[in-house]
C-alpha cells in the first residue's frame, strides 16, 4: 500500500505539473489551423506521459526516505539479522546488488519495496510489523518484498502507468478542445475557451480521467501482488507467507472494532466499487491462491 501510494501520488502531481508547465510555455505542437493533429497529440502525450511516470520512479526511493523517517540499517548495527535475512533472500532471488534495508517507527503492520531498478532498491519494514509477527511470518513478508524487486515490478508498473498517463493526457485535451468548440458554437470567430480557462479545463479532465484510469493500474497492481506472493512461497516457503497473511488478517479484523488512524493502511481490500481501486487483492483471495500452489 505504501509503495503504491507513494508512486501514484507523486505520479499524479508530476503529471499535473507537466501539464501546467506545458500550458504556461505554450507547448502544444499538436494544434493546427484545422484543429487537433491526433497523431502528433498521441506522440506528444506518450513522451510526456511516460516521462512523468519515469520521473516518479526515479524519485520514489528518495521520497520514501525523506517523507517516512526511514532508518537505514546495516548488517553490523541494530536489526542486523533483518538485513541478513533480506540479503539471503535477495541472493536466492538472483539479485546482483543487495537492496538497502530500512525500518520506520509506526504501529501499522506494513512493509514495502521501492526504487528505480533491481540494482537500486530499498526494502522498508515498520516497527509495527516487527513487533506483531513471528520470525517466520516476518520472513514471509520480506520474501514477498524481495520478490517484487526480483520481478522488476517497479519498472513494469511504471510502464503501465506511463501508457495510462498518455491516454489520460490524450483524452483530456480532446475533451477540452470539444468544450472549447461547443462554447464557440457556429461562429468561427467565437472565442471558445480562453487560454487560462483551457489550461484549467485540461487539468480538470486529467484528474477525472486519471481517477478512472486508476482502475486499470489498480488491477495490474493486484496481479503483481499474486505474483509476489508466489515468489515469496518460492524464496521463503509457502507456509511462511500464508501465516503472514493470516496474521495480517487477524490484525485487520481487530481494527474493524476500533477507531484507528491506521485502519486504511492495512493490506486488504473491500468489496464493491472500492475493490476496483484496491492495489491489493483481499487477504482471503491471496491465502487461497497460495494454498493452490
Amino acid at each position: 500500500m505504501k509503495r503504491a501510494a507513494l508512486f501514484f501520488g507523486v505520479n499524479i502531481l508530476i503529471l499535473v505539473m507537466l501539464s501546467l508547465v506545458m500550458n504556461l510555455l505554450g507547448i502544444a505542437p499538436y494544434m493546427s489551423s484545422y484543429g487537433i493533429n491526433y497523431t502528433s497529440l498521441m506522440m506528444f502525450c506518450l513522451v510526456w506521459g511516460m516521462g512523468g511516470a519515469f520521473i516518479s520512479l526515479q524519485m520514489s526511493k528518495w521520497i520514501a526516505k525523506k517523507t517516512m523517517g526511514l532508518e537505514i540499517l546495516t548488517q553490523t548495527g541494530p536489526h542486523g539479522q533483518l538485513v541478513n535475512t533480506i540479503y539471503t533472500l535477495a541472493r536466492k532471488a538472483g539479485l546482483s546488488k543487495m537492496p538497502e534495508v530500512a525500518i520506520y517507527n509506526s504501529p501499522e503492520v506494513n512493509a514495502f519495496a521501492t526504487g528505480p531498478s533491481k540494482s537500486n532498491s530499498l526494502v522498508a519494514v515498520s516497527t509495527g510489523l516487527m513487533n506483531s509477527m513471528t520470525k517466520e511470518e516476518v520472513e514471509g513478508v520480506l520474501a514477498h518484498e524481495v520478490a517484487h524487486i526480483a520481478n522488476g515490478d517497479m519498472v513494469t508498473m511504471t510502464l503501465v502507468q506511463g501508457v495510462v498517463n498518455a491516454f489520460v493526457m490524450f483524452f483530456a485535451r480532446i475533451a477540452a478542445f470539444a468544450v472549447s468548440q461547443f462554447l464557440r458554437g457556429d461562429d468561427e470567430e467565437g472565442e471558445g475557451l480562453g487560454w487560462i480557462a483551457n489550461m484549467f479545463v485540461v487539468m480538470a479532465f486529467e484528474m477525472m480521467f486519471g481517477l478512472l484510469a486508476g482502475i486499470v493500474v489498480s488491477w495490474f497492481s493486484r496481479f503483481r501482488e499474486f505474483k509476489a506472493d508466489a515468489g515469496s512461497a518460492h524464496l521463503g516457503g509457502k507456509q511462511k507467507m500464508i501465516s503472514a497473511l493470516e496474521s495480517l488478517k487477524r490484525n485487520y479484523e481487530g481494527l474493524q472494532n476500533e477507531k484507528s488512524p491506521i485502519k486504511s493502511m492495512q493490506i486488504s481490500s473491500k468489496g464493491g466499487m472500492v475493490a476496483l481501486f484496491s492495489t491489493h487483492p483481499s487477504l482471503d483471495d491471496r491465502i487461497e491462491a497460495l494454498k493452490k500452489l
